[in-house]
């Protein structure tokens, strides 16, 4: 694909890049997984495109875009491109990747034209907007961005540019969408990739206003890993893609999606009333993100809360003390002269704890008359943290403040506290406990991440809350004692005091929530990699139990479970609803792992059945389901040690048993390797033993992949002799052979279930092998001509194709010469 050619400027540009002049520019470079994510969104039905990419770096949006528009069997008439970039170390890519955009719009008969303006994207827009009366202002039908990501000080250019266009806002990402969607023609498509943080909060107000009044959302794209969207860069920032129309309709609905990372198939998806995203009665704009029915169900419970703050005589404010101003007034230890200070590591279960021992924080604050009114009166305070740690379970957690616990007169409350007040002063007990109790339950917190992308809990959030009536706050405190109870407990109360009752027909969220976090813990507590230790992973697990929410683990059970039923089974019980061809996924990136950590067996009622038949079923390794059994119980503790030191003993058992059905190849003189039973391993068989033979005559294997061991053979001196190093986590095709005396690597997809070499496989393999010395060729194998019938119009051309039931023959997919390499050698892109 196009974005993946021209992906090697992007790395080359990112290696070039001076970091601090990336830190000025808030440059961060879109990897091609995620452009091409964001370029699928787009409609684009127009014959004559018009497309703006502000802050277009080397242009791999753009370059996206046009591979999906080429691709498309109904493309545009003409496409023109405007690419702003600032950046002068960056133009040369630019100019190189908008010439592979004319080739590959010319190639599918789209004219194709593109300005790049080398001028700072907010100025020049804001010029030309300013001047619309007296010139009129080129309109774009498509937008496409990812914007720089920088705070804009108060007294900057920038800021004085926005202000003349009516926005006011305090960073540059915002800056560059509001001039974008001044600059978009009605009617037209915007697809964005920014941080989360402006779908709450005080400080992106008016940017919300903006969109919203501006913009018809259709589609909203979040991830659930920070880490993942730029990864690269080392950005720790949860990001969301969304896509809009401007001046659309806004009564269709939303489809909401999301996944790990760009570049997981695994994606849940759900659609969405327009309100549901945006509350028609919300006076902030707050943009709710709800990925699940789950999620629905927590929106839905707490919808039916009506009674705001006021209505309760309360407000919340944000502690007045800011210590590293109010120095002079800290104290170490309390005295004479002093006040308790609350910070956030008073919370103890629930309450405050004051003094408390350790730590480096003051633990007092002079009163000195108070003339910084930096103190409260004494009274009772429900506090909440404004900040949580990034690895805390919770976001909001709240705490009360009692004054029968600390003799004081005046009480000072740290800045990264927010206190819940009546005018000023203290809370009745009965009502205080009470909201502290529902401000900890799981589902408050739930309902809180859908509008929150950050760990932050301003006090404007909390205000946007609606709360229980009055006398359910007061019967919830009513049953809170001296000590809160736990989180279970919590919940249960907080379910009684809203009279949430049990619907046999929709799932309890906080149940389920709570399942799916035990089985995180036993995946960590039984050694799973990282990459396992997520949801997919333990709704997999869950299913192979068929524990469902209400389920005990006592009753866990051992289903034969095949892929489809665990994903019917993630939608029935857990409301995560995936799309069919996220199948793979959950084999590749889990049952695989389930399979080397001994949690599961594969085929236990017919061995003899492929490994990777669509027929192939899995089943909870027995004496790991008496382990779980007793999960929650001081058994769990004690069998888990005994479990891990056997788990060997299992894992040699059934490598026993699977090696007595194996394959045995011969991949070098003297040396054979076997290959696991059935599926794709009987055409990688015939690969070898027929199609090199034929085609790579005299050459060497260099790699052998098998359904259950990935690197089955490899011959790493000899690859890295040609100038390849392939680091483990590499997707390599099938089979690598080196035809010596051609000087061809031949790369050979082996299809039986999984796709053949089609463009986008093309371009991956392309990177995996970049600087091979070796010319490289494609090759996708099929066993027999009806097999590959359902593949044709995926195939790539410049690429070969082989049949096993005929295996003297080639089909050669155009291009100007029969199997041999196009581009020279494999380090040209």
């Amino acid at each position: 694909m196009l974005v993946d050619r021209v992906d090697f400027f992007r790395l080359d540009a990112s290696r070039k890049l001076d970091p601090q002049r990336r830190s000025e520019l808030g440059q961060f470079m879109t990897p091609p997984a995620t452009a091409r994510l964001m370029a699928s969104m787009f409609q684009a039905g127009a014959d004559a495109l018009t497309l703006l990419d502000a802050g277009a770096g080397v242009g791999s949006l753009t370059a996206a875009f046009v591979d999906e528009i080429c691709r498309r069997a109904r493309k545009p008439k003409s496409l023109h491109a405007t690419a702003y970039e600032v950046d002068r170390a960056l133009i040369e890519y630019l100019r190189a990747t908008l010439d592979e955009c004319r080739k590959t719009c010319e190639k599918s008969g789209v004219a194709f034209g593109f300005e790049v303006i080398e001028r700072d994207f907010i100025e020049d827009g804001v010029c030309k907007l300013s001047q619309e009366m007296f010139d009129p202002v080129e309109r774009f039908n498509c937008a496409i961005l990812n914007p720089p990501y920088r705070k804009i000080n108060s007294d900057s250019q920038t800021r004085f540019a926005l202000r003349e266009i009516g926005v006011e806002t305090s960073n540059l990402y915002t800056g560059f969408l509001s001039v974008v969607l001044m600059l978009l023609a009605e009617g037209g498509e915007l697809v964005a990739i920014t941080p989360r943080s402006f779908c709450n909060g005080p400080y992106f107000r008016p940017f919300r206003k903006l969109v919203l009044g501006t913009l018809a959302i259709r589609r909203i794209h979040v991830f659930e890993s920070r880490q993942v969207a730029f990864g690269e860069d080392g950005v720790l920032q949860e990001n969301v893609i969304f896509q809009g129309v401007k001046g659309g309709n806004e009564n269709l609905r939303v489809t909401v999606s999301s996944s790990t990372g760009p570049e997981d198939e695994f994606s849940s998806i759900r659609e969405a009333a327009y309100e549901e995203v945006v509350r028609p009665d919300d006076p902030e704009s707050f943009i709710h993100i709800v990925a699940d029915e789950l999620g629905a169900t927590v929106g839905e419970s707490l919808g039916r809360l009506s009674w705001t703050l006021g209505e309760h005589d309360l407000e919340v404010s944000t502690g007045r003390v800011v210590d590293f101003r109010a120095t002079k007034y800290l104290r170490r230890a309390p005295g004479a002269d002093t006040v308790p200070l609350i910070y956030p590591r008073n919370f103890e279960k629930g309450f405050v704890k004051w003094p408390k021992p350790g730590g480096r924080k003051a633990q007092a604050i002079a009163v000195a008359h108070d003339r910084e009114g930096l103190l409260v009166p004494q009274g009772i305070y429900v506090l909440v943290k404004r900040f949580s740690a990034k690895e805390e379970e919770r976001r909001v957690v709240a705490a009360l403040y009692e004054p029968s616990l600390v003799e004081a007169e005046f009480v000072g409350f740290e800045n990264h506290l927010n206190y819940f007040h009546r005018n000023g002063g203290g809370l009745p007990l009965k009502l205080a406990k009470g909201l502290a109790a529902f401000l900890n339950s799981t589902l408050v917190d739930l309902y809180f991440r859908q509008f929150s992308g950050h760990t932050q809990v301003n006090a404007t959030d909390l205000r946007s809350l609606k709360y229980p009536t009055r006398s359910q706050l007061e019967a919830l405190g009513l049953r809170i004692g001296g000590q809160f109870p736990d989180q279970e407990t919590i919940d249960r109360y907080v379910k009684e005091a809203l009279n949430l009752a049990d619907d046999s027909g929709i799932t309890d969220p906080v149940k389920a929530k709570k399942r799916v976090g035990e089985a995180l813990r036993i995946l960590k507590d039984l050694g799973l990699p990282r990459e396992q230790q997520n949801e997919r992973s333990a709704l997999t697990l869950l299913s192979l139990l068929d524990v469902r929410p209400d389920t005990l683990w006592a009753e866990a059970g051992e289903p034969l479970m095949g892929i489809t039923p665990m994903m019917e089974f993630f939608r029935a019980h857990y409301g995560k609803n995936y799309a069919p061809n996220t199948r793979e996924t959950v084999r590749r990136q889990t049952i695989h792992q389930f399979l080397d950590g001994g949690i599961v067996r594969i085929n236990p009622d017919d061995p003899t059945r492929p490994t990777n038949s669509p027929y192939a079923v899995y089943q909870i390794e027995p004496r790991l389901l008496n382990l779980l059994r007793a999960f929650g119980t001081p058994r769990w503790e004690e069998g888990l040690k005994g479990h891990l030191t056997s788990i060997e003993t299992l894992r040699k058992r059934y490598a026993q048993e699977r090696a007595m059905k194996r394959i045995p190849i011969e991949v070098a003189k003297g040396k054979t390797i076997t290959l696991s039973p059935g599926g794709q391993n009987t055409l990688v068989e015939r690969i070898i033993k027929d199609f090199c033979e034929l085609f790579v005559t005299g050459g060497k294997l260099v790699y052998v992949g098998d359904t259950d061991e990935k690197w089955a053979y490899f011959d790493c001196e000899l690859l890295r002799s040609l100038g390849v190093t392939i680091e483990a986590h590499g997707k390599m095709p099938d089979v690598v052979a080196y035809h010596r005396d051609k000087k061809w690597l031949v790369l050979v997809e082996a299809v039986t279930s999984h796709g053949p070499v089609n463009p986008k496989r093309r371009g991956e393999l392309k990177r995996l092998f970049r600087g091979c010395e070796a010319g490289l060729v494609f090759v996708t194998a099929f066993l027999s001509r009806s097999a590959m019938l359902k593949y044709l119009g995926d195939i790539s051309w410049e690429t070969e194709v082989w049949v096993a039931d005929a295996p003297t023959h080639l089909i050669h997919f155009n291009g100007e010469r029969f199997l041999g390499p196009y581009e020279g050698r494999g380090n040209e892109t």
